[in-house]
């Protein structure tokens, strides 16, 4: 038996795999960084043999409660992802599974490749409504991209009156989920047969971000960049010596504007869809409230899989952590800004127990946020 993560995403260290009874692994940090939570590996040669791999690291890992419910993911093709038998006692993560092929992956999402990535682009420039722009390189030196969508033929109105929406994802580069729900939102928007598409091109100019962390995909981190930044805590002082992909992202938005921006992620604990609003900043109003509200009520209207109970505690008045991208943006640009998490584990009130949450589901929930944004699009700013 052989246990390998050298590939995009990676991320395992193997122990020992002698007995499939007793496979032991640790997760790798994050360069530079005390973060570790996702995994990605390759498991071969053990067809038809009943296999337990432990990460016994698990229990320091960066969020523990993540590892209650939750199930990991695996494929034989990296393109379906089921769930498998996963528990956690005394500090170590245990898989459980009898793998029907030579060769199985593992991992903590399904994965969302740089290759699939490049790929994604590829497709969707074709499209007379995309534009690409580089909007600068990364500590690595990838490109960190941005599609501009608009279409100017629909609507006699100029670029320069439509409202500015800004989509990001993949701030964290473990939370995979985002990608998907990307490819989803994207499809859709590009859709000319669409109703709820071709009026928002009518009105709004999107500028999409697909993955803001290029660095910490490729390398298989969980939250953090090729030296260890966290950037969802970097939107107040961004440096282009520690995190580049956040300038970048920044100084476009501070020379175009922003009318409404959604950041796109997954949380780690949490058997929920939900959204994180910016009620903490100085600035915040009944206006952005109503806006809020509108928003998420039309999005639990269409897709089931979104709730509005149950999500992260609300800062009070005044207290936001400015560094943070969705609060640094509401309070810079006056408008609403939104995080959307989505759930490593199943949703607990709309389960799927064979998928869990999955590629599948994000994508859709990707494609009703077009409904939910239709709702406030005139309305904003």
């Amino acid at each position: 038996m052989f246990i390998n993560s050298n590939f995009d995403g990676g991320n395992i260290r193997c122990l020992t795999c002698e007995n499939p009874a007793d496979i032991q692994l640790q997760i790798n940090k994050d360069h530079n960084s005390d973060f570790y939570q996702w995994f990605y590996f390759r498991l071969s040669g053990a067809q038809g043999k009943n296999c337990s791999l432990k990460i016994i690291n698990a229990a320091d890992a960066s969020y523990v409660e993540g590892w209650q419910g939750y199930q990991a993911v695996a494929s034989y093709d990296k393109v379906f992802w089921f769930r498998v038998d996963s528990s956690y006692r005394d500090g170590i993560f245990q898989i459980d599974h009898k793998p029907e092929f030579q060769s199985v992956y593992y991992a903590y999402f399904a994965p969302y490749s740089m290759e699939r990535y490049g790929d994604f682009i590829g497709n969707v420039i074709l499209d007379p409504k995309v534009q690409l722009d580089t909007l600068g390189k990364t500590l690595d030196g990838q490109d960190l991209d941005q599609l501009i969508i608009s279409n100017p033929a629909i609507s006699g109105r100029p670029d320069a009156d439509k409202k500015k929406i800004w989509i990001n994802a993949r701030q964290h580069p473990g939370e995979t989920m985002a990608s998907w729900w990307i490819e989803g939102f994207v499809k859709r928007l590009l859709d000319e047969n669409d109703s709820i598409s071709r009026a928002l091109l009518e009105q709004a100019i999107f500028y999409v971000v697909p993955n803001m962390n290029p660095d910490g995909s490729r390398r298989g981190h969980l939250r953090t960049n090729a030296l260890g930044v966290n950037l969802n805590r970097e939107w107040l002082t961004p440096t282009l010596e520690k995190s580049p992909e956040v300038y970048f992202v920044r100084q476009k938005m501070h020379k175009i504007g922003v009318d409404f921006c959604l950041d796109v992620h997954g949380d780690e604990a949490l058997p929920y869809n939900f959204i994180a609003g910016a009620q903490g900043i100085p600035s915040w109003n009944e206006q952005l409230a109503a806006l809020q509200d509108r928003f998420a009520k039309t999005l639990m209207q269409v897709n089931p899989d979104f709730q509005m109970e149950k999500g992260y505690p609300v800062s009070k008045p005044g207290q936001a952590n400015m560094t943070v991208c969705t609060n640094y943006i509401a309070e810079t640009f006056n408008c609403l800004a939104l995080t959307l998490e989505m759930p490593f584990k199943d949703t607990i009130e709309t389960p799927n127990p064979a998928q869990g949450w999955s590629p599948e589901r994000s994508a859709k929930l990707g494609a009703s946020c077009l409904d939910a944004v239709c709702q406030i699009v005139a309305d904003l700013r």
